[in-house]
């Protein structure tokens, strides 16, 4: 095996494949997510990442490929090791607790293996870990979701896994209780020091939670990274679109360069005389005493600003430019607008972010 598929100390994943009938579910999928490290893996219903988890775990077999569990390899070139004998730690959107069984026995059930004393002890090491050790003779069906979701992490964490899986775990939760719960549940898994694989259809989890993101669309991983180098270098419009969606434009580029309403932005190497969508985020759109014309839509508060929807003045467009129908652009907390009024909006064109467009069949 060459030093550049060599599996690490946490999960790898190498050329996994899964198709169901006609459907390509999975389609050649490599991931690492080292010990201490947490990757989310981000896309919408459908793109793969459950199935991609659920092979890691063990639970589905693809077609090709190799999974590796703390360098060992579990799945691939006829081998097989069960869930149960990867260690791996597995956590579902619905925690999956077991209701005829007191919390205690909850986080015992994995440890089997231990003697009896050893599993009550170190059940009750993890639920004081979680702040739970209250709640030991419990039984699920009286805790609330939040404490649900730390008794399946007690759970997960008891039998020391190398590698932690988890499928939406937040999404049942309302909104504060979900902030509240990832704060509590990111500082358990770095303390484990274990490799976590967070699969999430939300971006902002995904930006607050992982400490790389892989963006996967059509059972394809389409670019990973930081998140901070999927803010500043997206390679995909679907990046660019994960901090609060975006602006897309279209025209043909010229020698120039890419013509927009806010200027002309490098074409990115995408070649004069092919179209071209250029993606401008709504936080790098906004009011200004200059600019372009347009009319204000509709007003909402969004991320602690005021977000502007408008539709642009006609006259104010580039030749050859197609505009979307609105606009999202920024203004400051009780700027005073309401639908009709005329407004002015920039941008600084190096904030476009100008992507091919074939045959004009593009992302937007």
């Amino acid at each position: 095996m060459s030093a550049v598929t060599e599996p690490v100390d946490g999960l790898s994943l190498r050329g996994i494949t899964r198709r169901f009938g006609a459907r390509q579910a999975v389609a050649g999928v490599d991931l690492d997510v080292r010990r201490g490290q947490v990757l989310c893996l981000l896309g919408p219903s459908g793109c793969g990442k459950s199935t991609t988890l659920r092979i890691a775990a063990g639970l589905e077999r693809p077609d090709t490929g190799l999974v590796f569990a703390a360098g060992r390899l579990v799945e691939g070139n006829g081998h097989h090791v069960p869930p149960e004998q990867r260690g791996v730690g597995l956590m579902f959107q619905d925690y999956a607790l077991f209701p005829h069984l007191s919390v205690r026995a909850n986080v015992a059930f994995g440890l089997n293996r231990l003697p009896r004393a050893e599993q009550i002890a170190r059940a009750d090491r993890e639920l004081a870990r979680v702040g739970l050790a209250r709640l030991a003779e419990a039984y699920p069906h009286t805790l609330s979701g939040g404490e649900q979701q730390r008794i399946a992490l007690a759970r997960m964490l008891a039998p020391e896994p190398a590698v932690i899986l988890m499928d939406e775990p937040f999404s049942g939760l309302d909104a504060s209780l979900r902030e509240t719960l990832r704060g509590t549940t990111l500082a358990r898994l770095r303390e484990a020091n274990v490799a976590v694989l967070i699969v999430t259809h939300d971006p902002d989890e995904a930006m607050r939670v992982g400490d790389r993101v892989a963006l996967m669309g059509a059972g394809k991983i389409i670019q990973e990274g930081t998140p901070l180098e999927l803010y500043r270098a997206p390679k995909v419009p679907q990046a660019v679109a994960l901090f609060g969606g975006a602006n897309v434009f279209h025209t043909k580029v010229t020698p120039e360069g890419v013509r927009s309403p806010f200027g002309l932005v490098p074409a990115n190497g995408v070649a004069t005389g092919s179209w071209a969508e250029i993606l401008f985020r709504p936080g790098n759109v906004r009011l200004a005493d200059r600019g372009i014309q347009a009319v204000v839509v509709g007003v909402r508060p969004f991320g602690g600003a005021t977000e502007v929807e408008a539709r642009i003045v006609p006259d104010f467009l580039p030749e050859g430019v197609e505009s979307p129908a609105t606009v999202r652009a920024s203004a400051p907390p009780g700027a005073l607008l309401i639908p009709g009024l005329e407004i002015r909006l920039e941008a600084d064109p190096n904030d476009g972010f100008v992507f091919p467009c074939f045959d004009k069949v593009c992302w937007a």
